[in-house]
C-alpha cells in the first residue's frame, strides 16, 4: 500500500523538547486516527510534525483538518481539489487513469472514482496549478466542475482554469454518451444477421463472413481505442487480451465466435457504464436541489439573481412551494419546510421568524425553528430569509462536496481485491502463454492449442471482480445521502455494518440537551399555583441553565397569571438562591442550604421525595418562605422522544451493547439508561476519560461507533472506529470530523444507516462470490475444453452485469 509523508510546522506556542505534553497530546491525537500511521517531531527551526498517512485511508484534506483540530497547520505547500470528469468509463480505466496521474511529479495522490469523480493531492512546490490541469487533460479527461481549491488565501482561484478547461474530448463519441451502447447494439444486429443467414442455403459465405467482420469492427472500436492506451504504456489489460482472443478465433476461421466474443465484451462494458450512471445520476441530483435564482431585497427593491450572486446579509424572498435559495435566518414569516432533500426528516418543520433580527447570527447556534437551508421545499407561507452562508458554503454544497470525496475512499474489501487483482493477472497471462504450447506435449494441433488458450483468458479475466465492491459503495452512498446520512466511503460504510457495539454522548444526544421542569410537589397545605409562582419569580432573577427551565417550565403550567415581581437576588455557592418576594424572605436550594438555615434535619416527606426523584436521575430543589417550606421542584434534560424507540430497533437488530458516556453523576446515568434501554451506563467521565473508555470499548469488543454532535465529541470520535455526527446539517465541524453525519438533529437514522451497512457488506460479499465463483468454474471448463469461447464470454459479461444490478440494489434499500 501507497504511504505518504508530509512535514508541518507546529503552531505551540513553545516547544522547550519533544517531551512537552502539549507534543505528547497532539502526537496521541494524530495517531489515533486510521489512515494515520506514525507522528514524531523533528528537531528543526522552527520545530516541524512529520505525519506518515496512507492516502488510500485519509484524504490530505483530512489530515489537515485533523492537525488544526489538534493543534498543527499544513502550510500552503500541499493543495486538493474534487472535480467532476467526464470520459472514467470503468473500473479499470479509472486504475489506469490514476497511474497515469501519479506519474508525473508532484502529484501526491490521484483517486478516480467509476461514477467520474476524480481526488487529487499535490505538492505545489514541485508542480504548479496550471501543470496539473494539463496533466489532467492529457489523460483525455473532461473537466464538467471545479470545487474550491485548497489555496493559501480564501477564494482565490485560478478563474482561468474554470472556463479554460470546462472544453475538452471525452470517449463518448459522435453519438453522445450512449455511442458505445449503440456500437454494441450495432455489432449484435450484424451478428444475428450472419448467424441466421448462414442457416440460409444459397447465401456466400463470403457475405456472411462480412456481416460478422462489420459486427467485430463495431464491437471492437472501443475496445481498440483502450487497447491501444494501455498497450502505449507498456500494460496489457483485458481489452487487449480480448481483442487478442477475438483476432485468433477469427484467424482460425471462426469468424462467429470472435464476432460474439467482441460483441458481448462491448456490450457488457456499456451496460455497466449505462448502470453505473444511475447511481452517477443520484448523486448528481444533489447537486440540482438548490434553485438556480433568489428573489433579493436590494436597495427597496426585489430582483432575482443567481444564487451565486447572494452575499452575506442578503435577504431573500421565499414564495410559497418554492426551494429555499440560500442557508440563513428566518427574519420574518411563518411555516412548514420540507428539509427531507438535506436532512431526511419525513415530516415538514415548523419554521418562523427569530425576535430580534438586529443580533448577528450563527447557523449552527440558531434553533432548528429558526434557520433555514439550501435546496429545502418551503411550505403554504412566505417567508424571509437573511444569507448567512455563500452558495459554495451552503450545508448543501458541503454534502454535495463530501459524497464526492466519500466516492473516492476505497473500502477494506476493495483494496483487497485490488491487490489480488495485481498478482492474479500475471498469473493468468503466463498460464496462457503456457497454453499456447500445449500442442508440444498434447496430440493435438498450435491451432486446438490457441483456441484453448483463448478461451481460459475469456473465462479468467476478473471484470466482475473489479467493479464487484466499488459499484457497490457507491449505490450505498448515494442512497444513504438521499436520506439525510453523509457515509464518507467504503471504509465507514462496510465497518458500521459489522459492530455490535455504539456508545453514545448523553447529554444533547440521546437527551435533549437542555433541562425541562419536570416535577412541582407542594409540602402540606400549600398549593401548587403558589409553590409554581413563587419558583417562578425569583428564578426569573437568575441566568442559571436550571433556573431557565423552571421559569419556562412553570409559566406554561400557570399560563397567564400575573406573577409578583421579586428583588434582591443573591446567589448562594454550592448551595442554592435567596431573594425577596413580597416582603418575604424566599430560598431555593438543596438540603445543605436548608441544613444550615434551619439548624434541623429536612422534614422526612421532603427528603425521601427527593431521594426518589434523585434515583431517578432529577436535579431536584427545596422552595423555602418565610420558615415554612413550601415543596420541591426538580429539573432533568429528558431523553429525545425518539431515543427509546430508536435504542429498541437497534437491538433488534442485533446491537447487543450500548454504552452511555456521561459527565452526570452516576445515579443520573442509571436513570436514564432505565428509562431508554442503554445496556451500559457511565457517568462521572471527564472528556479524557470518554477516550479511554472508548480504547477500553474497542480493546474488549473489537469494533465501536462513538454517537456524538462532532464538536464536544470529536476526540473521542477519533479513536471510535466509526465516529457518528447527529445534527450536521449547518455545523461544518461535525461534516468534517464525522466518518458518518446524520443531518438531521434525531437518532431515528442510525438503524437506516446500520441496516444500510450490513446491506452493503452483505452484497459486496454477494459480489466477491459470483465473481470469484465464475472464474474459478469457467477457468477449468475451458481448461478441459468443455466450454468454448462462446459460453465463456456470455458467462464472463453475465457475471460483469449480475453483479452491477446486484450493487444497484442498494439505490431501493427501504427506510
Amino acid at each position: 500500500m501507497k504511504k505518504l509523508k508530509i512535514k508541518i510546522p507546529v503552531l505551540l506556542p513553545s516547544l522547550p523538547d519533544q517531551k512537552d505534553n502539549c507534543v505528547d497530546r497532539l502526537v496521541e491525537s494524530l495517531t489515533g486516527e486510521a489512515g494515520i500511521e506514525y507522528v514524531h517531531i523533528e528537531q528543526a527551526e522552527p520545530s516541524l510534525i512529520c505525519i506518515h498517512y496512507q492516502p488510500e485511508l485519509i484524504t490530505l484534506s483530512k489530515v489537515k483538518q485533523i492537525a488544526s483540530r489538534t493543534g498543527a497547520a499544513l502550510t500552503h505547500r500541499f493543495r486538493h481539489t474534487l472535480l467532476n470528469v467526464k470520459g472514467v468509463r470503468h473500473q479499470r480505466h479509472a486504475r489506469r487513469i490514476e497511474v497515469a496521474l501519479l506519474e508525473k511529479a508532484g502529484i501526491l495522490e490521484a483517486v478516480v472514482s467509476v461514477s467520474g469523480v476524480l481526488r487529487l493531492e499535490w505538492d505545489s512546490e514541485i508542480i504548479g496549478e496550471k501543470e496539473v490541469f494539463e496533466t489532467i487533460e492529457s489523460a483525455k479527461l473532461q473537466i464538467e466542475t471545479l470545487s474550491q481549491i485548497n489555496h493559501p488565501h480564501d477564494g482565490e482561484k485560478d478563474h482561468e482554469h474554470d472556463q479554460d478547461h470546462n472544453h475538452g474530448h471525452t470517449h463518448g463519441g459522435i453519438l453522445g454518451e450512449n455511442t458505445e451502447l449503440y456500437f454494441a447494439i450495432g455489432s449484435g444486429v450484424f451478428w444475428l444477421a450472419g448467424l441466421i443467414l448462414s442457416f440460409q442455403s444459397g447465401v456466400a459465405e463470403h457475405f456472411n463472413i462480412g456481416l460478422f467482420v462489420v459486427a467485430l469492427l463495431l464491437g471492437g472500436y472501443f475496445t481498440l481505442l483502450e487497447a491501444i492506451a494501455t498497450v502505449r504504456k507498456g500494460q496489457f489489460e483485458i481489452d487487449f487480451l480480448m481483442l487478442v482472443a477475438g483476432a485468433g478465433a477469427a484467424s482460425l476461421g471462426k469468424w462467429e465466435e470472435a464476432a460474439l466474443l467482441l460483441f458481448l465484451f462491448s456490450l457488457g462494458h456499456a451496460l455497466e457504464n449505462y448502470a453505473m450512471s444511475r447511481a452517477r445520476k443520484s448523486i448528481a441530483a444533489l447537486s440540482d436541489l438548490a434553485p438556480p435564482t433568489a428573489l433579493v431585497r436590494r436597495n427597496n427593491e426585489v430582483v432575482e439573481l443567481g444564487v451565486e450572486e447572494l452575499e452575506i446579509g442578503d435577504v431573500i424572498i421565499v414564495k410559497p412551494n418554492t426551494k429555499i435559495a440560500a442557508d440563513g435566518v428566518i427574519i420574518n414569516g411563518n411555516s412548514a419546510v420540507d428539509q427531507a432533500p438535506i436532512t431526511g426528516e419525513s415530516v415538514p418543520v415548523d419554521k418562523n421568524a427569530v425576535a430580534d433580527t438586529a443580533v448577528t447570527y450563527e447557523l449552527d447556534q440558531l434553533p432548528a425553528e429558526n434557520r433555514a437551508f439550501a435546496g429545502t421545499i418551503n411550505g403554504s407561507g412566505a417567508l424571509e430569509v437573511k444569507v448567512l452562508k455563500l452558495a459554495k458554503d451552503s450545508t448543501l454544497s458541503k454534502l454535495v462536496e463530501l459524497v464526492k470525496e466519500a466516492e473516492t475512499q476505497k473500502s477494506p474489501t476493495q483494496r483487497l481485491t485490488d491487490k489480488f487483482e495485481r498478482y492474479f493477472v500475471p498469473a493468468v497471462l503466463i498460464l496462457v502463454v503456457i497454453l499456447l504450447f500445449a500442442f508440444l506435449v498434447l496430440d493435438e494441433t498450435f491451432a486446438d492449442s490457441f483456441y484453448r488458450a483463448m478461451a481460459v483468458l475469456v473465462a479468467a479475466s476478473p471484470c466482475a471482480l473489479a467493479i464487484s465492491t466499488p459499484s457497490a459503495v457507491l449505490a450505498g452512498v448515494a442512497r444513504a445521502a438521499r436520506q439525510g446520512v453523509l457515509i464518507k466511503g467504503g471504509r465507514p460504510l462496510e465497518d458500521l455494518g459489522s459492530l455490535n457495539a455504539l456508545a453514545f454522548d448523553k447529554t444533547g444526544t440521546l437527551t435533549e440537551g437542555k433541562p425541562r421542569l419536570t416535577h412541582s410537589i407542594p409540602f402540606d397545605s400549600i398549593d401548587k399555583e403558589t409553590l409554581l409562582s413563587v419558583a417562578v419569580a425569583v428564578e426569573e432573577l437568575s441566568d442559571h441553565p436550571l433556573a431557565a427551565a423552571i421559569v419556562e417550565g412553570g409559566q406554561a403550567e400557570l399560563k397567564n397569571i400575573n406573577l409578583p415581581k421579586a428583588q434582591n437576588l443573591e446567589a448562594l455557592t454550592a448551595r442554592g438562591i435567596k431573594a425577596t418576594l413580597e416582603n418575604k424572605i424566599v430560598h431555593i436550594g438543596n438540603r445543605r442550604l436548608f441544613k444550615e438555615l434551619t439548624g434541623a434535619e429536612i422534614p422526612q416527606g421532603i427528603d425521601q421525595k427527593m431521594t426518589e426523584l434523585e434515583e431517578e436521575g432529577h436535579t431536584a430543589m427545596i422552595v423555602h418562605r418565610d420558615g415554612q417550606y413550601l415543596g420541591i421542584i426538580s429539573v432533568m434534560d429528558v431523553a429525545r422522544p425518539e431515543a427509546a424507540a430508536t435504542l429498541g430497533k437497534l437491538k433488534e437488530i442485533g446491537i447487543q451493547r450500548m454504552i452511555m458516556l456521561t459527565g452526570d453523576n452516576q445515579k443520573v446515568a442509571n436513570a436514564v439508561a432505565k428509562n431508554i434501554g442503554i445496556t451500559d451506563p457511565m457517568g462521572n467521565l471527564l472528556p479524557e476519560d470518554k477516550v479511554n473508555a472508548i480504547e477500553d470499548l474497542k480493546q474488549k469488543e473489537g469494533k465501536v461507533a462513538m454517537i456524538g454532535d462532532g464538536v464536544n465529541d470529536a476526540p473521542a470520535m477519533a479513536k471510535s472506529t466509526v465516529g457518528i455526527a447527529m445534527g450536521a446539517a449547518g455545523s461544518d465541524v461535525a461534516l468534517q470530523t464525522a466518518d458518518i453525519a446524520l443531518m438531521a438533529n434525531r437518532l431515528d437514522n442510525l438503524p437506516f444507516a446500520i441496516g444500510l451497512s450490513r446491506k452493503a457488506k452483505w452484497i459486496i460479499k454477494q459480489n466477491l462470490w459470483i465473481s470469484l465463483g465464475m472464474v474459478a468454474i469457467l477457468v477449468p471448463l475451458t481448461l478441459f475444453g468443455v466450454a468454448q469461447i462462446g459460453p465463456a464470454v456470455v458467462a464472463h459479461e453475465g457475471s460483469t452485469l449480475v453483479v452491477v444490478a446486484n450493487a444497484l440494489r442498494l439505490l431501493a434499500y427501504p427506510r
